[in-house]
């Protein structure tokens, strides 16, 4: 079972100093007279959280839905009327890139700090920014990996490059001639995975080699090095939908490889140190920390009370939210039963529920700070809202009832190998149409006009 750090004390904290940093210049003065009626005494206390995939877009096609839904969203001089984050398993660009993409779809503004793709809680990771990492994936990975905080990265196509003999399935790009031996890398301390790479067999290859050899793939393997050096992964999708009538891999499906690969060759599971992105807690107490600093810009002096989490995909966005909700609910409860006993403000590790640090067999782990203000404000929940435009369809077999019971002829589990399965959790709270549907049913619920 894997053993995940998520160092929640130590990421609020990191994730408050981040956002600072990253602020594009808003601040509640600058709030315009517009939203500022907008929020009087009686304004809305959510915020919203949307996936991309399959909710906005397909691929390249936008949703012709989520361009009116946007518009309403927005004041008349476009400042958003709630908080709003789009929480995304992708991860091939960096957060300026996606908010320049969305902008263009959506025809509103979208800031970089609305944009939270699969791993930008690595942020917060800050004991392996100095360790000399591998990444894999596609896109600027070495921009990526830069911009969240790592000093030291190594690319596969680096890798590749030192060592040419390693990477031999195509044989177009075996070397053809004698190879001059090459100066050796650093030894690699951790694998970062972000998403899913363009040739799959050189990655895997060269991963393996990595994990095999204790981070020096140039050296023999003489004995297997188990626990393996540390194994970052981002994005635990399966599957996604894109123009295709039908999902397409995803990088969970990449995972499922490479997991497979390295059991069947040393007989023993790949462990990680951190799964990150939907439906993980972390992703969604990190984003929360962002509708959390849009609030404030809008001028709230009211803590955000309700999330909505809005997506396509049973197994990342509604397991996520439905999870992330029993985290709330839980660190709630916790707390009001150890105040009610004359205990105080209670210690960090006691606010992780046992339910919810325990999926996937996750660890939470604190850095000694037992101090958790920040509690007091956390919203009292997170509803999920389920669309049809995407990887779900209505005409699916429903999921298996038994936790037990994760493949069967007529229903196949999706969702992570390291997650044990809860089947309560990928019950949305609500199922609507498309994502126009949804933002008015959050509008309703709330009581508020949208208009």
């Amino acid at each position: 079972m894997a053993e995940y750090i998520i160092r929640f004390s130590a990421g609020l904290k990191l994730g408050r100093r981040i956002l600072s940093a990253c602020s594009v210049g808003k601040s509640s003065a600058n709030v315009s007279s517009t939203a500022q009626r907008f929020y009087s005494i009686d304004h809305p206390s959510f915020g919203l959280l949307f996936d991309i995939d399959g909710v906005l877009v397909r691929g390249r096609t936008p949703i012709p839905a989520a361009k009116q839904c946007f518009r309403n969203l927005v004041d008349r001089n476009g400042k958003y009327k709630v908080p709003v984050v789009f929480v995304t398993n992708a991860g091939n660009c960096v957060r300026q890139t996606k908010a320049e993409q969305l902008s263009h779809i959506l025809e509103v503004e979208v800031s970089p700090d609305q944009v939270m793709l699969s791993h930008s809680p690595l942020r917060v990771f800050s004991q392996f920014h100095d360790k000399c990492v591998l990444v894999s994936g596609q896109g600027p990975v070495l921009e990526v990996a830069q911009n969240l905080g790592f000093q030291n990265v190594i690319t596969i196509d680096m890798l590749r490059e030192a060592y040419p003999l390693l990477d031999v399935v195509d044989h177009h790009r075996r070397p053809k001639n004698c190879v001059r031996p090459t100066k050796d890398l650093p030894t690699i301390d951790a694998v970062i995975l972000f998403g899913e790479p363009i040739r799959w067999e050189t990655n895997l290859q060269l991963i393996v080699d990595v994990l095999l050899t204790n981070g020096k793939p140039g050296n023999a393997s003489s004995s297997l090095p188990y626990p393996h050096i540390p194994v970052l992964a981002c994005n635990m999708d399966l599957l996604w939908m894109a123009e295709a009538k039908n999902p397409r891999f995803g990088h969970g499906m990449f995972l499922v490889c490479l997991e497979s690969i390295y059991k069947k060759i040393t007989g023993c599971e790949l462990k990680y140190e951190a799964l990150i992105g939907k439906p993980s807690v972390v992703t969604y107490n990190y984003a929360e920390l962002l509708v959390r600093k849009q609030a404030e810009d809008l001028g709230w002096t009211a803590p955000v009370e309700r999330l909505y989490a809005i997506g396509d995909n049973p197994m990342a966005d509604i397991y996520g939210a439905n999870l992330y909700n029993r985290y709330l609910k839980a660190s709630h409860r916790t707390r009001a039963q150890v105040q009610a006993q004359g205990g105080g403000h209670p210690r960090q590790q006691d606010l992780i529920p046992e339910e919810a640090a325990g999926a996937g067999g996750q660890d939470v782990v604190t850095d000694g700070d037992d101090s958790f203000s920040d509690g007091d404000r956390l919203p009292e929940g997170c509803s999920s809202i389920l669309v049809c435009t995407g990887v779900y369809n209505r005409d699916q077999p429903d999921l298996p009832q038994d936790p037990q019971e994760t493949v069967t002829e007529q229903r196949i589990f999706h969702g992570h190998r390291d997650f044990r399965f809860d089947p309560s959790l990928t019950q949305p709270s609500f199922v609507v149409q498309d994502v126009r549907e949804a933002v008015e049913l959050v509008f309703q619920q709330e009581g508020c006009l949208l208009d």
